[in-house]
C-alpha cells in the first residue's frame, strides 16, 4: 500500500484530541486543526485512510500480537528472552497494568475512533463518487476488523459509531451481539463496493472481507453462511494455493495467488515508522514499531554454538518463543513438508575458519572437536533420544528431546531449540537489523480452506470437510511422494483434528489464540498441551483484562466494570 505522508501529523493531533477516557480533562487544539479542515479534501481524507490502515502495524508481525495471539496458546513456551512470560505463561502479571494490553487498548480505540469520523465524513471528502464507495468499504472493512480484535479480547466492552469530539469520561459496555452484528452489517457492506483486486499491495478487496465474513459467521454459528463465504472466496476470486508450502516465505513471492490480504510493510526500511535510538516510536517491549519483526522471536541462540556466527541469513535471535512439544509431535516429517518449511533443526557452520572445541562425552571423558566450514555446526532432534555411542562418535553437538523439554515438557534449555524459519528475513541490509520488509499475511487461502472445512463439519458434513482438509493436505505432502499420502476420511475429522490441521498450516501466523477462543478450546488445550502454562490457565483467561488505565479514568465505574478474574 502506498505511503501517504501529507496531513499525517495533523491526523495524529486530532487522534491525540479524540483518544477517550484520559485522567486529565484539558483541551487542546493545536494550530486549530480540526477532523472537518483535514478530511474535508481529498489529500486529507486519503491520508486518514492510509492511517486506518497503518495501526494494524501494531500488531501483526510484531511481538506485541505474537504474544496476544499466538503465544498465549498451547503452541509456544517462553524463550530464553522473553520478556512478556505473563502473556505466554497466564502469570499473575497478566493484570489491567499490563503495558501490552494497555497500549493495544489505546491504540484501538484510537483507531475506531478514525474509521468513525472517516466513515461519517465520506460525503464531505471531495472525491469522486466511485472512490468515495470504495474507500467506504475499505473503512467499514477495517472497522469491522478492530471491532473484532477488541471484542474477542476485551468481550463486550465499550461501542460506538459516533467520533468522539474532545475527550470522555464514561464508557459503556455492550453485548457481544453488538459488536457481531455490526462486523457483519459492515462486512457485508464492504464486500458490496469493493475490487475483486488491488494493484496497491495492502488495500483490502472483496474477497478479503468474504474470507473476513466467512471467520465471523463461524463465531455467531451460522455454518451455512460460513461455507458459502468461503466458498466464494475459493472458487471466483482466481486464489490459488502455492505450489509448495516453502514457497509462501520466500521473500521474492510476497504478493501472490494464495495470500488474500496482508499488512503490507516497505522495503524502504525508512517508512516503516522506526526512527531509531533517539526520539524512536517505542513498543511495549522496548523495542521501536518499525516493520515486521517476527524474524527475530522464534530463533534460538544458534551463534554461541561452535562454528557458528551470527549472520543475515540465520537471523537475529531474540529467542522469545520456543514451540511445545506438542507442535512439534504434530508433523510427520517424513511425510508433511510443513515441518521443513516451517523449522529449522540443522545448522551447519558459517565460520570462514575451522572451529575447535571441548565436550563432554557421556562417558565423562572430555574431547575436543574441530568443525570446518560447511560442516554441521548442531543438529536439535525433534523425538527420541539419540544413543550415547551416536552422540559421542559425532563432532558436531546434538540435542534431543531429552536435552530441551523436561520429562514433562517444559523447557529444559529454553536457549537451544528448534527453531520456527518461516519469517526469516535474508534480505536484511546487515546482521543487526531488527526490521524486515516480510509482509504480515493476514489471511490466505490455505486458512479459508480449513474454515470451509470447519463450517462443514459443523454442518455434519464430514465427507465435504476431509475433502476440504484433503486439499490442503495435497500440497503439504513431500514431493518425491504421492499426492495422497496425507490425505484422511471423514471419520478423521473433528474439532481437534481441525484445530491440530490449522497448526500444522499456520503455526506462528497469530491465529492461533483466536481459534481456540473460537472453538471454547483454549483452556482445555493450553491445560493438556502447554505444561509451562497450563497450571496457570484459568476460565477467566479467554478475555484479558481492561486496562486499570480506563478504569480509572471514567465516573461511571458501576456500569463499565474490570472483566472477571482480574478485579483488583
Amino acid at each position: 500500500m502506498k505511503r501517504i505522508a501529507i496531513y499525517l501529523s495533523a491526523i495524529a493531533a486530532i487522534l491525540m484530541l479524540a483518544t477517550a477516557c484520559k485522567k486529565k480533562l484539558e483541551e487542546y487544539n493545536p494550530g486549530g486543526l480540526t477532523a472537518d479542515a483535514v478530511f474535508n479534501t481529498p489529500a486529507g481524507f486519503e491520508a486518514g485512510v492510509s492511517a486506518a490502515y497503518s495501526y494494524n502495524r501494531h500488531l501483526w508481525g510484531k511481538e506485541a500480537g505474537f504474544h496476544l495471539y499466538e503465544a498465549s496458546s498451547d503452541l509456544w513456551m517462553s524463550g530464553v528472552d522473553d520478556g512478556n512470560t505473563e502473556l505466554t505463561q497466564f502469570t499473575g502479571g497478566l493484570n489491567p497494568t499490563n503495558t501490552i494490553i494497555q497500549a493495544n487498548w489505546q491504540r484501538l480505540y484510537s483507531v475506531i475512533n478514525l474509521c468513525n469520523a472517516l466513515i461519517n465524513r465520506v460525503q464531505q471528502s471531495g472525491l469522486s463518487d466511485n472512490l468515495k464507495n470504495i474507500r467506504e468499504g475499505e473503512l467499514r472493512m477495517l472497522r469491522a476488523w478492530y471491532y473484532y480484535t477488541i471484542v474477542e479480547t476485551w468481550g463486550g466492552v465499550h461501542f460506538t459509531l459516533e467520533e468522539t469530539k474532545g475527550f470522555a469520561n464514561t464508557a459503556n459496555r455492550k453485548p457481544v451481539d453488538t459488536f457481531y452484528n455490526q462486523i457483519i452489517t459492515d462486512l457485508r457492506r464492504a464486500a458490496a463496493v469493493l475490487p475483486n483486486t488491488t494493484t496497491d499491495n495492502g488495500r483490502v478487496t472483496k474477497p478479503a472481507a468474504e474470507a473476513f465474513l466467512s471467520k465471523i459467521f463461524l463465531y455467531t454459528k451460522n455454518y451455512d453462511s460460513s461455507y458459502y463465504y468461503a466458498n466464494r472466496v475459493m472458487t471466483l476470486y482466481g486464489l490459488q494455493l502455492q505450489s509448495s508450502y516453502a514457497a509462501l516465505w520466500n521473500m521474492n513471492n510476497q504478493v501472490n495467488k494464495e495470500i488474500i490480504w496482508a499488512v503490507n510493510y516497505s522495503t524502504n526500511l525508512a517508512l516503516n515508522d522506526f526512527q531509531g535510538a533517539a526520539g524512536a516510536i517505542v513498543y511495549p517491549g522496548g523495542h521501536p514499531r518499525g516493520a515486521n519483526n517476527g524474524h527475530l522471536m522464534f530463533l534460538q541462540k544458534y551463534d554461541v554454538r561452535p562454528g557458528m556466527a551470527r549472520d543475515i541469513a540465520h537471523g537475529r535471535p531474540f529467542s522469545r518463543y520456543m514451540p511445545t512439544r506438542f507442535l512439534l509431535n504434530l508433523y510427520d516429517e517424513t511425510k508433511d513438508s510443513r515441518y521443513a518449511g516451517s523449522f529449522q533443526d540443522t545448522w551447519f557452520s558459517n565460520k570462514t575458519t575451522a572451529t575447535t572445541y571441548e565436550r563432554t562425552l557421556t562417558t565423562g571423558v572430555k574431547q575436543s572437536f574441530t568443525i570446518n566450514p560447511g560442516d554441521t555446526s548442531h543438529w536439535i532432534k525433534k523425538g527420541a533420544q539419540v544413543t550415547s555411542e551416536f552422540r559421542d562418535t559425532r563432532k558436531y553437538e546434538i540435542f534431543d528431546t531429552t536435552n530441551v523439554y523436561n520429562p514433562n515438557g517444559t523447557p529444559k534449555n529454553n536457549s537451544n531449540f528448534i527453531s520456527l524459519k518461516k519469517f526469516l528475513d535474508p534480505t536484511r541490509p546487515s546482521v543487526g537489523e531488527q526490521q524486515s520488509a516480510r509482509d504480515a499475511v493476514i489471511f490466505r487461502l490455505a486458512d479459508i480452506i480449513l474454515i470451509a472445512a470447519e463450517a462443514k463439519h459443523m454442518l455434519n458434513d464430514n465427507e465435504e470437510a476431509a475433502n476440504l482438509i484433503n486439499t490442503v493436505r495435497r500440497r503439504a505432502v513431500i514431493a518425491s511422494l504421492p499426492p495422497t499420502t496425507l490425505n484422511i476420511t471423514a471419520a478423521d475429522v473433528t474439532i481437534d483434528f481441525l484445530l491440530d490441521e490449522r497448526a500444522r498450516e499456520l503455526a506462528g501466523e497469530q491465529w492461533r489464540w483466536f481459534d481456540l477462543k473460537r472453538t471454547g478450546k483454549l483452556v482445555e488445550r493450553v491445560a493438556k498441551h502447554n505444561p509451562q502454562a497450563g497450571a496457570n490457565i484459568k476460565d477467566f483467561h479467554v478475555l484479558r483484562p481492561i486496562p486499570q488505565s480506563q478504569i480509572d479514568a471514567i465516573i461511571n465505574k458501576d456500569e463499565f466494570k474490570q472483566n472477571q478474574g482480574y478485579q483488583q
